[in-house]
């Protein structure tokens, strides 16, 4: 779909989840020949793995909480934020504007649509967060990473397309890859993270479900757990302790051959946690973070559950002994550990990162097949085009406090 070269800005809140999407979008639109410019906070203009094409632009973005003294503050940071955006505009000329959620994306944005510039919205996870409700009104095109996503009003439908969350292109290169074989007394290897919140839990909790696992299981373990650097001495005595081999570390620079050679995965359900096991196929137990806003990985776990991918295990139930219930049961025959790959792999979306780049190339151009999917297939629906905005920003007081 690429044709004469164009200018997007891409903005996103300081976060990995936010960013990791963003990132990934900005360099396939550099491969397609276009230039890219990044709106952020200082978290996200200094965080690791940004390309070194991607020019950050740092603007004010407040916080608008239910609390009524976050109010005034928060809507003038916001709207200085927007002033400046509207000044970046003015020399980058962008063809449109892509928000990825987080407050620094909302002065972007609403600069975009005073400035009569196409504006989009991804959604990483499946419950709608709160900076792209706020704008779901204002922007052309929502884009999805969940069928379903929560806390999207129905009349925003149809300019909501379904394309997934972005994957990094090593991960990618193992969809096409058996699932690695599981035998009666083969090797069980159990891959173990915890991202940066609530790690903790997993430290205390993994090492003792293990050892519960029946003898024949247990014997046959080989364990990798990303650990924070102050659990470390524990976990490993833990291990130590329950004679379960175990490699220990608070990074894995090589995470994508850790998972390309693991039959299970236990950890969080992160949005791109959930795109990257099921864009390789790859079961897992995970555990929701219960203090994510909305309780958005709750429902971020739902689509691969249902399909057998995955099994859930609420924080407060989330017993050494359950653990060892959910692996026995998903590991006691090889068949059982292989059929749960592939129901993982089913929810992949491999092709997230092409499609939201052809989603923000047809802002204001030519229509876009919108690409669903719908039961583990493909289907072309309608053709849907992002267009221009039509009027001028209005003014955002009266939503304040209604998130």
């Amino acid at each position: 779909m690429s044709g004469a070269s164009k200018h997007f800005v891409l903005a996103a809140g300081g976060t990995g989840g936010h960013l990791i999407p963003a990132f990934a979008l900005a360099i396939e639109l550099d491969r397609r020949g276009h230039h890219v410019a990044l709106i952020t906070d200082e978290r996200g203009a200094n965080i690791p793995g940004k390309p070194d094409f991607l020019p950050a632009h740092i603007l004010p973005a407040g916080r608008i909480t239910k609390n009524p003294l976050s109010w005034v503050p928060g809507l003038r940071s916001i709207m200085e934020g927007r002033r400046m955006a509207l000044r970046l505009f003015e020399s980058f000329e962008p063809s449109a504007v892509i928000g990825f959620g987080g407050y620094p994306a909302a002065p972007a944005l609403l600069a975009s649509t005073s400035a009569d510039i196409p504006s989009l919205v991804h959604e990483q996870n499946a419950v709608l967060g709160r900076v792209n409700r706020l704008l779901a009104g204002r922007v052309q095109a929502i884009a999805t990473a969940f069928p379903g996503v929560k806390r999207l009003k129905a009349k925003y439908a149809d300019k909501v397309h379904l394309v997934g969350n972005p994957v990094r292109p090593e991960l990618l290169q193992l969809r096409d890859e058996p699932f690695p074989a599981f035998t009666d007394d083969g090797l069980l290897r159990v891959l173990v993270t915890g991202g940066s919140q609530g790690a903790n839990i997993l430290s205390e909790i993994v090492p003792d479900g293990l050892a519960m696992l029946q003898p024949a299981l247990r014997s046959r373990l080989q364990v990798t757990q990303q650990c924070r650097a102050e659990d470390l001495d524990a976990v490993r005595e833990r291990y130590r302790a329950h004679d379960i081999p175990a490699e220990l570390g608070t990074y894995f620079e090589d995470m994508a051959a850790r998972l390309a050679d693991a039959h299970l995965f236990i950890g969080r359900a992160g949005a791109s946690t959930i795109a990257e096991l099921t864009a390789v196929g790859r079961p897992a137990i995970l555990v929701p973070l219960p203090i994510a806003t909305d309780d958005h990985q709750t429902d971020n776990t739902r689509e691969v559950v249902k399909a057998g991918g995955a099994r859930a295990i609420k924080q407060p139930r989330f017993t050494a002994k359950e653990l060892a219930k959910q692996i026995q049961a998903m590991a006691q025959r090889p068949e059982t550990l292989a059929t749960a790959a592939h129901g993982a792999w089913n929810c992949g979306r491999p092709d997230a990162v092409k499609d939201l780049a052809d989603l923000i190339e047809s802002a204001g151009g030519a229509d876009l097949m919108d690409v669903i999917r719908v039961d583990g297939k493909h289907r072309q629906g309608a053709a849907q085009s992002v267009k221009p905005a039509s009027s001028a920003a209005k003014d955002v007081s009266a939503k304040v406090g209604s998130e």
